[in-house]
């Protein structure tokens, strides 16, 4: 036990190289997962939503550790894979083994490195991810409903526009001060069979929306007759209850820890959608599986790594992509089918490691017996 732990000078070194191309890799892979789809998302949402730049840039800061827990295992992979393959073209591994030093010894800090990893993934995934990933829901409805509220000015208008980019409301504030409205006309085009007016004296920002006080309501068909006329003590216009519901339909779970998860599906299980449920179970175990796959992705990518001494060109960039994209080709069809109780949670959670586990397995044998 103590040898595995007992770190050499080689054993320095390599992991001087690793760790050094693995922050290239988290930096890189994190750009681009943020320029291709967190990023795209919020401007969709700062368009759709008048949200501000500075909530969306806190948005993007408390995405972030999500983000960085998928990059991890791809960075440990890349490093892994670059660090290899540039051994094998300066001949060091040639030299190595001529010293007889095998590959599985070359490979030790590299596993250990990959290990530590895993543990460091799982931590932030159990610590950091729920709070942030909660945190940024709760940041975004805020921000919805805080929205537009045009602090010191008089006679304005804001409109609320729903998918088509039609109108959906139409606001008419006389004056706002301290984030209190004053004589307020709201013009409500969200029913497609009616159309209602409601005027009032007075109204406030609360966190479900926009509150109006001694409000009267009046409704009209698409004819321009009067249906009914009403008075309304205290009304509330939500605005959070359209980014609310798709909030809820992309929940996943993430926003739980494992040990906030398994008694919340325990609780709910009755209650929750056969979909649903499904989501949060492979959820569940994906907690588990995503720290694997870090180990996984070295024992893979470590004999791909290992060319002959003829090959002059590094492949490393190329075989670190082509896994990458071959994990999350399978991942997708096994997260599909799990969530379709096509196959087990469980088995939907891991079958990307499996398979990978597998042929890592199979050519890490291969190469280090050969090599």
């Amino acid at each position: 036990m103590k040898s595995l732990f007992k770190f050499t000078i080689l054993d320095k070194f390599i992991l001087k190289q690793i760790f050094e191309v693995f922050v290239l890799g988290v930096v890189v892979f994190t750009s681009i997962i943020f320029a291709s789809d967190t990023f795209i998302s919020l401007i969709k949402q700062i368009s759709a939503y008048g949200m501000s730049i500075n909530i969306a840039f806190m948005i993007i800061l408390l995405n972030l550790p999500a983000v960085i827990v998928m990059t991890i295992p791809m960075s440990v992979l890349f490093s892994t894979v670059m660090t290899v393959n540039k051994m094998c073209l300066q001949s060091e591994i040639t030299i190595l083994k001529a010293c007889g030093i095998s590959i599985k010894r070359i490979s030790k800090p590299i596993f250990l490195f990959s290990i530590v990893m895993a543990f460091l993934t799982f931590f932030i995934n159990e610590t950091i991810v729920p709070v942030t990933t909660a945190q940024s829901k709760t940041l975004a409805l805020y921000a919805l409903v805080q929205r537009n509220i045009p602090e010191g000015k008089r006679n304005f208008t804001i409109k609320e526009l729903k998918e088509g980019n039609r109108l959906k409301r139409l606001f008419y504030v006389e004056k706002c001060e301290d984030k209190q409205f004053a004589n307020v006309s709201i013009l409500d085009l969200s029913d497609k069979n009616k159309i209602q007016i409601l005027q009032a004296k007075t109204g406030t920002s609360v966190l479900e929306g926009w509150q109006f006080d001694n409000a009267s309501v009046y409704t009209i068909n698409k004819e321009g007759k009067t249906l009914n006329t009403s008075w309304i003590e205290k009304t509330i216009v939500d605005f959070g209850s359209d980014i609310q519901k798709q909030l809820d339909k992309a929940n996943d779970g993430s926003d739980y820890n494992l040990i906030q998860l398994m008694p919340y599906l325990h609780s709910n299980y009755s209650d929750l959608s056969a979909k649903t449920l499904a989501k949060y179970q492979v959820r569940f175990w994906e907690k588990l599986a995503l720290p694997i796959t870090t180990v996984v992705f070295v024992l893979l990518g470590i004999p791909l790594a290992l060319t002959p001494p003829r090959v002059r060109h590094n492949r490393g960039f190329l075989f670190s992509i082509a896994i990458i994209f071959f994990y999350y080709v399978i991942r997708a069809f096994s997260m599909s089918l799990g969530y379709n109780y096509t196959i087990t949670p469980f088995f939907a959670a891991n079958l990307p490691n499996v398979i990978l586990g597998v042929i890592g397995y199979y050519l890490y044998k291969n190469k280090s017996e050969k090599i």
